[in-house]
């Protein structure tokens, strides 16, 4: 089943407000909303508790695809209370080329970030079955949208006006492997 662009547009508004700033990355006059404020960011909050709790399939995954390829977990900082919207690990096709995959907190989606390179499909197509099966009815999300921005939306590495579709459901770390 197709991903709707309405629909993902619809969870990045559940958990990002519009036009609210983040006080990480600028300074907002004293009485303006922030975004540790909002209803949106209360959900992100327990979207990442939920993820900590459910962190013990994440790491039964990622150890088994550990096992067949140099993997290095990007999830640690959901353990240590970050409100990450995502799962993300990296396997090293090469010592210098890596591509990432992201499980989402905030709704059934994944998404594995490619860096081009002849390697990468054999590798992609084991992380797909292996999220598939993991977490089943989770979809990807197709580049053609996931790389759209988000104009009304800011987090805490982006302000507004740079924030994709991706980042927002899958954080910061999406961009890691960008040339």
């Amino acid at each position: 089943m197709m991903i709707a662009h309405s629909e993902l547009l619809d969870v990045v508004y559940r958990f990002y407000p519009r036009g609210v700033h983040n006080t990480d990355r600028i300074h907002v006059p004293p009485g303006e909303p922030v975004h540790k404020d909002t209803e949106e960011h209360r959900r992100l909050v327990e979207a990442a508790n939920r993820g900590r709790a459910e962190y013990p399939r994440w790491n039964a995954m990622i150890d088994r695809l550990g096992d067949r390829y140099g993997l290095q977990n990007e999830s640690l900082h959901l353990l240590s209370g970050g409100t990450d919207p995502a799962y993300s690990a990296r396997i090293w096709l090469t010592d210098e080329t890596a591509l990432s995959f992201h499980v989402s907190l905030l709704g059934p989606y994944y998404g594995i970030h490619l860096p081009g390179i002849p390697e990468e499909e054999p590798v992609a197509r084991e992380v797909a079955r292996e999220i598939e099966a993991t977490y089943p009815g989770y979809r990807p999300i197709p580049p053609e949208i996931g790389n759209e921005v988000v104009p009304d939306v800011a987090m805490n590495v982006v302000l507004m006006g740079d924030a994709t579709i991706y980042m927002c459901l899958f954080s910061e770390v999406w961009t890691w492997v960008d040339p």
